[in-house]
């Protein structure tokens, strides 16, 4: 059985990837329609990375993100019904429709959200690490963020403190090859992004982003490195099929190239995967495409036929504690 990991285990991984990509799929339309407001960064292509990574995640760890979150929200458990209701705004989404696409986040699963500003959620998983190792806890805390994010303040300040106090940190970069509109060769001295690690002593390793397997693999690794040892990095090397966000033209890259990266599509590669061991047919596998699409269709329509926020909720959230009455 491919990773020790069941039939049940590695059918419910083909369709966790299945439906994020229906979800991204879906709010690229919705986005076109004018139904989604502000930025809007898909996560197609990528899928592999948040459904092997959180495979690997017990539920009391903890989990960071930026704001490329919407997979990693929906593959942490978070139900995408309120992942596509927060998309749209409305008062059932995981942030009560005040968050929209880059604010996704849950208490419930020890998910502290999707982050806007580049690489401001590093010093963050930081001190959280230090929390569990100041209260002695068994606990590990994975934080993701692009390969951009490695070349400034926050990611050296993050890992140097990690590497100092040997925090249980999981520091995962996503590296899907371009920075906004900039290929990695162009702005980093060192393209092989995990090789950054040697400067803090950091144990770091790269992955194969498009296969889901080896990111599982290699993340059960890394978090039980981290619980016993100290910070990790690991450099997933992968590719988005969409530009950066919705407004993007996409100048930068051809054709040719997207193609090259589709022939190894993580979705497919686990099909392949799943197919080669008899773990299913391909009529399985399109009974789990139905199905997707299927639920896809209670998504969207339980996202459009929520209420929008209440005027009051504007001022709800704005403090901890509630102003107590004179």
């Amino acid at each position: 059985m491919p990773d020790e990991l069941s039939r049940e285990e590695l059918l419910e991984m083909y369709c966790q990837m299945v439906l994020i990509r229906r979800l991204e799929e879906k709010a690229a339309e919705l986005y076109t329609a004018g139904l989604i407001g502000g930025f809007l960064h898909l996560y197609i292509g990528e899928e592999a990375i948040a459904v092997g990574a959180c495979k690997a995640l017990r539920p009391d760890d903890h989990l960071l993100t930026a704001y490329r979150d919407h997979g990693w929200a929906i593959a942490r458990g978070l139900d995408p019904k309120r992942v596509m209701a927060e998309l749209l705004g409305k008062a059932t989404g995981v942030s009560g429709g005040k968050g929209g696409s880059m604010h996704l986040a849950s208490a419930e699963h020890n998910y502290w959200g999707g982050h806007a500003i580049v690489g401001g959620h590093l010093p963050l998983a930081t001190g959280i690490g230090l929390a569990i190792r100041y209260k002695e806890e068994d606990k590990a805390v994975l934080c993701v963020f692009g390969e951009g994010s490695t070349n400034i303040g926050y990611f050296h300040e993050s890992l140097n403190l990690a590497a100092v106090w040997k925090l249980p940190v999981v520091f995962l970069v996503e590296n899907n090859q371009y920075g906004m509109g900039t290929e990695v060769s162009r702005a980093s001295a060192r393209s092989d992004i995990f090789e950054k690690g040697c400067s803090y002593d950091v144990a770091s390793a790269p992955v194969d982003g498009q296969d889901v397997l080896a990111v599982h693999r290699a993340m059960r690794e890394a978090l039980e490195y981290a619980r016993q040892h100290g910070p990790y990095l690991m450099e997933a090397k992968t590719y988005r099929y969409s530009g950066h966000s919705m407004g993007d033209p996409e100048r930068y890259r051809s054709k040719a190239e997207i193609e090259r990266w589709r022939a190894h599509d993580p979705i497919e590669r686990l099909a392949s995967v799943l197919i080669s061991h008899a773990l299913a047919d391909q009529a399985a596998l399109e009974k789990i495409h139905q199905d997707v699409e299927q639920e896809m269709e209670g998504i969207v329509r339980f996202a459009q036929e929520s209420p929008e926020p209440d005027d009051a909720a504007l001022y709800e959230h704005v403090y901890v504690n509630p102003i107590p009455e004179r």
